[in-house]
This record gives C-alpha cells, structure tokens and sequence, in this order.
C-alpha cells in the first residue's frame, strides 16, 4: 500500500524531527512520518521516488514538489467501528510494524479506538462523534440486534465543508435487513442532521458476514436502506474553471472513487488537463470523469474508459455532447482500440496502486500517442510501466510529485510522457 522507507529514514537529523500532532501516533500506524518536519517528509518521498526511477534505468527530467497543507486534507476517512466497554467506537485496524519496512503485517488486526484524527477535515471527525453518540442512545436497536454488525463508517465532504455524506457498512449473514431498520436509519440521518447541518444524504452498505478474508477490494457490499441525496456536487475552487469563470463542479456517488486531498486537487487538475488541444483524448480509468469532463472543454470528442460503479453512473451521466463514457477495464477497451483506426493525441491514465502492467503498456506503445500522461499512485509499480513505455520510443519530459497523502509515506506521482 506504501512505499517502504529506507532504513537510514529510522536515523534522520534532529533537526529534522517534530513532535508528532496525533496522540495515535505509532500504535495507529496510518500516518508514519508525523515524527519528521513537513519539509523532510517531502525529501524523504523525493528521494524515495528518484531511487526508485533511477534503479530502472530511466532517463529523468528534473523532480517537481508540489506540496500540501501537512493536516486536515483529507475530504473522506473510513472508520473502523467496534464495541468497548458497552460504547460503540470509532478507529482502525491496526497491526505490528515489518522493521524492515515499516508495512503493517496483514494478519492479527487488532482494533484500535481513536479520538481524533488530525489529517482529516475537521467536519469529519464531529460528524463521526456525533453519530456514535446518537448509536449509543439507541443501542437497543444497533447495537443488541443479533441480525447484523456495525463494521465501518465512511463520511465525505465536499473541499469547502459545506455538504457531507455518510455511509453505515454493516456485516450480516441474512439476504434482507429487518424492515424496521429503514424507518430507524431514517431516524438516526435526521437527527444527525440537526447536529451536523451539513449532511446531505446517507446510505447503509451491506457486507457479508465476517470471515478472515476481510478485504476492502475483495468485500463488494449491497446497496441497503438511503436517506436523502445519493451524492454530492463536488466543487473545485481554483484553476481551471468553466468558460464562465465558475468552479468546475463533479457528481461523486456516494461510495465512488474520488481524490481525497481537498487542496492540491485544483493544482493537480491544472496539471493533467491544461495546455491540451485536439480532436480526440482518451481517458482512462476514468472514475467520475474528473479529468475527462475537464478536457472535454478543449477536445473536440473526449472517450472516458471505466469499470466500477457508481462512478461509471456518474460518468454517464455527465450529459456533455463530446464526451463518450465506455464502461470496459482499460485493458479490454485497448485491445478492441489497437484494431481500429482512430488514434487519441492525448491519453491520460491514472490506474490502481497495481499499475497499468505490461499488456496494457504495450498496448499503448502500439496506438503510439504523440503525448501521454500517467498519474501513479504506487511507486514500486510506475518504473516498470515507464520502463516497457520508454522502450517503445517514449521519454519522460516532465515528473511531479504531489504529496496528496502528508504525513504517511504513499507517493503520488505524475509522469508527462512525450514521443
């Protein structure tokens, strides 16, 4: 999930520790360089990178930072939820540490209660502890009922805090919750919001019972019981905007893909989307069409590839004349694209932390678009990719850094690549 730090990381300057800003620090694991100042986390991430390109033989531009606000970024937590001491709890699975790499073992979770969590914007966390509250009062009914589990709670906002989602997850072995349970969810969002003013809508998520195969990615939950609006209208304050000077706005569903830095992402979608004209751009793994429907502004046609629901609705739905929402996997749409004719003058991808893979890249060495950009968030991944791609002609003319994940050591990075 991480990039592993090096060891000499463990021995750093003094000057460059700082006291750490969460009383979870070490036992939580998420957040593992809040020990080191802002400024020596990025020249950590920086160093990690470069190495990382450079041992595959990569030829570099120069490495561009792009840092962040170091706390309260995050515009969505998931939270992990559990019963201690006849409370219901917030926090998140935590486990021992590999000292060689710092990568938390999979096996032996244990649950870990939290009180706060500083990366996350602040409306976060108040909204976490007032629906553990309201839980609590009502635990006859969520928490004694034998039927289903309180598992995780997923809340969203918007980058200015102005609207908020929430999403229960519950584990239960039954094919149906008990009726009963709808009027109660609806119930426990009203009263919610005469806490937290700004939620706008919520939604229960039905996971299948416990097992030792917990896996986020494994683990598709069922669309249960909703309250109010199934989303948010998502604005972004800053560069670019629309053709009448208004923020560019995107429809996230509740539960679909969206960058979680509420304030590099303008920064980051300035970017990928600007200084790009021509008659067809593809865009790939596109989630809700955040930088699909920002370069049908400048291409004449835009395809967007996606997979996943909701954001394939989203995408869909977005109504723009020029923009085609295909909903394949990025390797089935290549595969059909290599044997037709028409040829994108830009490709933008931004695959999973597994990386695009061998396959796909050869297959976007044979379309062979003149300019091709790759927003990775997995650096163990990215230099094989731009390996395969730099041996079919392609040379990396501009690399960037955004720290969209501060005090942790996940690296995002953003490759220009031309031919």
């Amino acid at each position: 999930m991480f990039a592993p730090l090096e060891p000499r990381a463990l021995n750093l300057d003094p000057k460059n520790r700082a006291v750490p800003p969460c009383p979870h620090f070490g036992p939580c694991g998420g957040c593992k360089l809040q020990h080191l100042t802002y400024a020596a986390q990025l020249d950590l991430k920086a160093a990690r990178l470069t190495t990382l390109l450079g041992a595959a033989g990569l030829d570099l531009p120069e490495l561009q930072l792009h840092p962040s606000p170091p706390l309260a970024y995050r515009n969505r937590i998931r939270l992990t939820l559990g019963v201690v001491d006849g409370q219901l709890r917030a926090g998140y699975l935590t486990s021992a540490p590999d000292a060689s790499n710092l990568e938390p073992r999979t096996s032996n979770l244990s649950f870990l209660p939290i009180r706060e969590c500083p990366i996350a914007a602040p409306i976060l966390w108040r909204a976490a502890e007032a629906f553990l509250d309201l839980i609590d009062k009502r635990n006859t009914i969520w928490l004694s009922n034998p039927q289903f589990t309180l598992d995780q709670l997923e809340l969203f906002t918007t980058a200015d805090v102005s609207c908020l989602q929430h999403t229960l997850f519950l584990r239960t072995a039954a094919k149906a919750l008990p009726a009963k349970l709808t009027s109660a969810f609806t119930a426990l969002c009203e009263d919610l919001r005469t806490l937290i003013p700004e939620l706008a809508g919520a939604g229960i998520a039905i996971l299948p019972a416990l097992s030792s195969q917990r896996s986020r990615r494994a683990e598709q939950p069922r669309p249960g019981p909703a309250w109010g609006a199934p989303g948010l209208q998502y604005p972004i304050n800053g560069e670019p905007t629309t053709d009448n000077g208004q923020p560019l706005s995107f429809w996230v569903p509740r539960t679909a893909f969206f960058q979680v830095n509420r304030f590099l992402l303008p920064e980051l979608l300035a970017l990928v989307t600007a200084n790009h004209t021509g008659d067809l751009a593809w865009d790939l793994y596109a989630g809700v069409g955040l930088f699909s429907q920002t370069l049908a502004r400048s291409f004449a046609h835009v395809t967007a590839v996606e997979i996943a629901e909701p954001s394939f609705a989203a995408l869909a739905a977005t109504k723009l004349p020029n923009l085609h929402a295909v909903r394949a996997t990025t390797l089935d749409f290549l595969r059909a694209a290599v044997l037709q004719r028409d040829r994108p003058s830009l490709i933008v991808l931004d695959p999973p932390r597994t990386g695009a893979g061998r396959e796909i890249c050869q297959l976007l060495a044979r379309i062979a678009t003149p300019t091709l950009t790759y927003v990775s968030c997995s650096p163990e991944t990215l230099p094989g990719d731009l390996q395969t791609l730099a041996a079919s002609g392609y040379t990396v003319a501009a690399l960037h850094l955004f720290d969209l994940f501060p005090q942790t050591t996940h690296i995002e990075t953003v490759a220009l690549l031309t031919r």
